[in-house]
């Protein structure tokens, strides 16, 4: 049985790991919007309706692989600073915490998969793994879709495919997310340009926890747009191929600030590591920009001593909610930042290996 405690307390999301392209790709995401074909979808449903959709989701998840490696997490159960951590996880969206009566989170014990219940769709699959490995994530997503599409009834049109409560949804449901750092382009004011290339091609760029969110710490989540009249496989095969250029673009804006500037760029990286090493105090959004200067040095390999995962974790360590649910109480800003900047020293020093 999954340590619940663990959720709250504990950095070992698969996600953090490193994978193909890590200098600049941190995660692939899969998500699959799905519905019950006999139920009200959730922004026309009531109470008692969401509550037959997490009970039957739940006996669903008793089929699916492995399915001693999942608990059901139910969000009227958790406290604000729980659900805080499960959205600084990435493992729900600040949408599916906001009216929690009736809501879940089916959680696998390494985190890698997570399926949101009653969140704007009945179901929300997701599938998060470290670096650029979309196809390893849809096949995943694609086997225990069909695990639960065996126990339940989904919503889907014979011409349009499954249905959902957004119209831009309709078709395979499918949402394919890359998180990606990118300091050069921006250091370069090239970031810009580059959305709004993507953006002609049907993808689109988000902050950091997705829709409606900040781009704190250089960090882009970049995702198709388009669900409906091609297959998923295309889908997947096309924001790879946009993403490969983004890749493309981000290594030669990072050769090319290392050429035009390069003491400067390490100055820069130096500075942000000495003041994340000694600092008692530190903001969240100060600790984002110095990890992002940071993480750009390691990548360049101006700070051998650094490790990626090291920073990956730092992610999910610094953030407000997490630092609080760990302390087991709320704590003044004030708190928090002296807090965070221990944090980050111990981390820093290989303290917690």
């Amino acid at each position: 049985m999954p340590d619940q405690e663990a959720v709250f307390t504990q950095v070992h999301s698969a996600w953090l790991g490193e994978g193909p392209n890590s200098d600049i790709v941190v995660s692939s995401r899969i998500r699959l919007a799905r519905n019950l074909a006999d139920v009200p979808f959730p922004p026309a449903a009531g109470k008692e309706a969401l509550l037959e959709v997490l009970n039957r989701v739940r006996r669903a998840a008793q089929h699916l692989p492995e399915a001693r490696r999942y608990q059901l997490l139910e969000l009227m159960r958790l406290s604000p600073l729980e659900r805080q951590v499960l959205i600084e996880k990435h493992l729900v969206s600040p949408e599916h915490v906001k009216e929690p009566e009736g809501r879940g989170v089916i959680l696998r014990d390494d985190e890698a998969v997570s399926i949101m219940v009653n969140e704007e769709d009945h179901l929300r699959l997701q599938v998060l793994l470290p670096g650029l490995n979309l196809d390893a994530a849809w096949d995943l997503a694609s086997r225990l879709d069909d695990s639960l599409e065996q126990q339940l009834d989904f919503a889907f049109d014979e011409k349009l495919g499954f249905l959902t409560a957004c119209p831009t949804n309709v078709g395979s449901g499918l949402r394919a997310s890359i998180m990606l750092h990118l300091p050069a382009l921006v250091l370069l004011n090239q970031a810009g340009q580059a959305f709004t290339t993507l953006s002609q091609f049907g993808v689109v760029v988000r902050g950091l926890y997705g829709e409606g969110t900040q781009a704190l710490g250089n960090f882009f989540q970049i995702s198709n747009q388009i669900t409906l009249s091609q297959s998923e496989e295309d889908l997947i095969a096309n924001l790879l191929a946009l993403v490969r250029q983004v890749l493309e673009q981000e290594r030669t804006a990072r050769s090319r600030l290392y050429q035009e500037v390069g003491n400067r760029l390490v100055d820069m990286v130096w500075r942000a590591y000495g003041t994340l090493t000694n600092a008692r105090i530190l903001s969240g959004d100060e600790a984002m920009k110095l990890l992002s200067d940071v993480r750009l040095g390691v990548t360049l390999n101006l700070l051998p001593q650094v490790e990626l995962s090291t920073l990956n974790r730092l992610l999910i360590l610094t953030r407000p909610g997490f630092i609080q649910r760990v302390a087991g109480q709320a704590l003044p800003a004030a708190e928090r930042d002296t807090r965070r900047a221990a944090i980050v020293r111990e981390e820093l020093a290989g303290k917690n290996k």
